[in-house]
């Protein structure tokens, strides 16, 4: 499946071009307009890179941490250090855990994505355009409607437009 996203300054242009890809040959089930008044990103799909990252990151912290306490543990006990003397034996293992399962949710929250939560990919900006009040136009189909929609669309002047393959 192919995407096609226009971007707009206004509604009543958004509006036309929807109007002009109808009578183009495309149904409302191939052409979506997202902005105020119709769908929202969320109502769309378009995933919200920050809670994806936020959400993969969690992830990761929730299986890392177990495992580095585990190996904090696992390392007292092989290596034998008694850094802290006055919580003994069981309690340096202990806090040789509690250390280890630190570094584990660190490594969870760098490689699981929290450094994804300054914002990456290419659905940001469409949410940025959105909430500075413009328009999307989004054509799903094959190569040759897509194409077609980009003729279309290019006599609109769009802010940007751009086309995207489906992975799967």
């Amino acid at each position: 499946m192919n995407y096609l996203i226009a971007v707009l300054g206004d509604r009543i242009q958004a509006e036309e071009a929807y109007t002009a890809l109808e009578k183009a040959g495309l149904t409302t089930k191939q052409v979506s307009i997202l902005g105020r008044g119709y769908k929202s990103a969320d109502e769309f799909g378009l995933i919200d890179p920050k809670l994806q990252a936020q959400q993969q990151a969690l992830r990761m912290i929730y299986w890392l941490a177990p495992f580095g306490f585990v190996a904090g543990f696992g390392f007292n006990v092989v290596t034998g250090l008694d850094t802290f003397p006055w919580a003994g034996t069981l309690g340096n293992q202990i806090i040789g855990g509690i250390f280890g399962a630190i570094a584990g949710m660190m490594g969870g929250f760098f490689v699981g994505g929290g450094v994804g939560l300054v914002g990456s990919g290419d659905a940001l900006p469409y949410r940025n355009r959105l909430d500075a009040g413009k328009y999307l136009i989004v054509v799903q189909g094959t190569d040759s409607l897509t194409s077609q929609a980009t003729k279309v669309l290019k006599k609109f002047n769009p802010e940007s437009i751009q086309g995207y393959q489906e992975e799967g």
